[in-house]
């Protein structure tokens, strides 16, 4: 029996959600597809008897299955056995490892995102990092399925992995093994607005979300909104997207996915009287970590005219696959992208994502890495990768608020560093090159000073504190004034701009107009 699931941009980050689907009809294979697996076997035959080592014929198959499914597109592929039993292990939201969402990426490991308090999230290990080698072994070419293998193991014995990361020399990080205990819901309250981190969708996010909404309600009467952060969330269920998004909806559209069938189409809906803060102002932080599940929330909640979105551009995927167990699972499972999903305005996200309606960084260099093609990590960017909606593509941000140079969370950390190295007669970091002022709002947390290299860019959901995460600080300037607009005028912030190139001749000796930042009112 086949079930059809929805996965988040990671292989293994997927769900179990079963979805009644329309039978298809199976064509017969054509004599050119009986010639073509003939002469798969002609080559497997000639493999075995003379390559100059003896092979595993069922390696040899499996690997020949993945390469196939691979080729369709970066989401499809093959799960042997075993890992077929750790993405079910890993779906029902506990298991040992490292706390890392990955993919592959033309025979390479990349990070997609580090899970919220895991070991990979305390390592500051980032999304579009490289995995090049683990304890000293290349992993370069080695399918996917096999270097996850390697990165789990025993509770508490240690792992070192080999990270390659753009503009940086490679550098070895050194792991402890847990029992990850993936828990995908957290919340606080921010004086009279709550604060609701979604960190993946698992089959405990929709039970978790309710029951934190009910617990902010019931600790603050007086709630005045909500902050939904879905930052760095690389999705998972699509039932569990449902449940969140309909506590924030009465009834109504969530998403609906179409097959390669017309007829092939299957509408989500949420909970008639469902809103759970009934119609208060919700805003949903997002960036190009948030993807698939979390992509079809704040996709709902924007089109249903629900929530403000606030941060930057998502990741674009906009796919279904389907999980389909062999023999019950005995021969592991396939990964098959089967439809595409829209957001009730009818839209596909497929490789354009969903922008947001104030667009907002975590730092400046956050900033300058959405308008560095070298830095671009999204569906688009992905090899193979479906092609977007016709007539649609993914729009560049004219313009990024950033936070001051005072607050900016990286160069705080970069001039706290140089000041450091200073003290002990140490030449500056190079990060540091750039910093003004060390001056202004102190992070939440000093610890780990050293590790600013590997400062993430991209978020700041480790430190939940207005003062020190300026995307935060906009989300909730937006709930207190009503709207983009009077937040923009409650607090005038400085603008990053992608300068517009000129031709220039040649005498001219002068350089392109680079990136830079102007401080200027936000107009819009």
């Amino acid at each position: 029996m086949r079930k059809f699931l929805l996965i988040g941009i990671s292989t293994f980050a997927l769900g179990a959600a079963a979805m009644a689907y329309a039978d298809q009809q199976v064509r017969a294979p054509s004599a050119e597809t009986y010639k073509m697996l003939e002469l798969f076997g002609d080559v497997l035959t000639e493999v075995d008897r003379q390559y100059v080592v003896p092979v595993d014929n069922k390696k040899l198959v499996q690997a020949a299955i993945d390469g196939m499914l691979t080729s369709l597109d970066p989401h499809s592929g093959y799960s042997d056995p075993e890992a077929f039993d750790e993405m079910r292990v890993q779906t029902r939201g506990d298991y040992g490892g490292l706390g890392l969402q990955v993919s592959s990426d033309e025979g390479a490991v990349k990070i997609i995102a580090p899970m919220d308090g895991t070991p990979a999230q305390k390592a500051k290990l980032q999304a579009g990092d490289y995995i090049t080698a683990i304890d000293g072994q290349s992993i370069v070419g080695q399918p996917l399925d096999q270097a996850v293998k390697q990165m789990r193991g025993a509770v508490g014995t240690p792992i070192s992995l080999t990270i390659a990361r753009d503009k940086e020399d490679p550098f070895v990080v050194k792991l402890t093994r847990e029992v990850i205990q993936v828990r995908s819901v957290a919340h606080q309250l921010i004086g009279d607005y709550g604060y609701l981190r979604v960190g993946g969708f698992d089959e405990k996010t929709g039970e978790e979300t309710t029951a934190a909404l009910k617990d902010m309600k019931a600790k603050d009467p007086h709630l005045k909104g909500v902050v939904l952060d879905l930052r760095n969330n690389p999705g998972g269920l699509v039932d569990a997207a449902v449940e969140v998004a309909g506590d924030f909806l009465d009834g109504g559209e969530v998403v609906t996915q179409r097959g390669r069938d017309p007829k092939d189409i299957i509408r989500y809906n949420a909970k008639p009287a469902g809103d759970l803060v009934r119609g208060l102002p919700v805003t949903v932080l997002v960036n190009n970590g948030s993807a698939s599940a979390s992509e079809i929330v704040a996709g709902a909640l924007k089109d249903r005219q629900r929530a403000t979105i606030v941060g930057l551009t998502t990741f674009g995927k906009g796919s279904v696959q389907t999980v389909i167990p062999l023999r019950g699972g005995v021969d592991g499972a396939l990964r098959l992208t089967t439809a595409r999903y829209y957001t009730p305005s009818g839209g596909s996200i497929q490789k354009t994502g969903i922008t947001p309606d104030l667009a907002v960084a975590y730092s400046h260099r956050q900033a300058e890495a959405v308008y560095d093609e070298a830095l671009q990590w999204s569906e688009s960017t992905l090899k193979g990768a479906l092609d977007a909606q016709e007539g649609k593509t993914r729009k560049l941000l004219t313009a990024i608020e950033v936070p001051p140079d005072a607050s900016d969370p990286v160069k705080i950390a970069a001039a706290k560093l140089a000041a450091k190295d200073a003290a002990k007669g140490k030449p500056e970091k190079i990060l540091a090159k750039n910093v003004t002022s060390a001056t202004g709002p102190t992070p939440a947390s000093d610890d780990d000073d050293d590790a600013v290299a590997n400062l993430p860019a991209n978020t700041g959901i480790s430190r939940v504190n207005p003062k020190t995460d300026f995307q935060l600080m906009r989300a909730l300037d937006v709930l207190q004034t009503g709207s983009v607009q009077a937040a923009e005028k409650l607090r005038p912030s400085n603008v990053f701009t992608h300068a517009t190139p000129r031709f220039v001749a040649a005498a001219e000796k002068t350089q392109p107009t680079p990136l830079s930042t102007v401080a200027k009112k936000a107009e819009r």
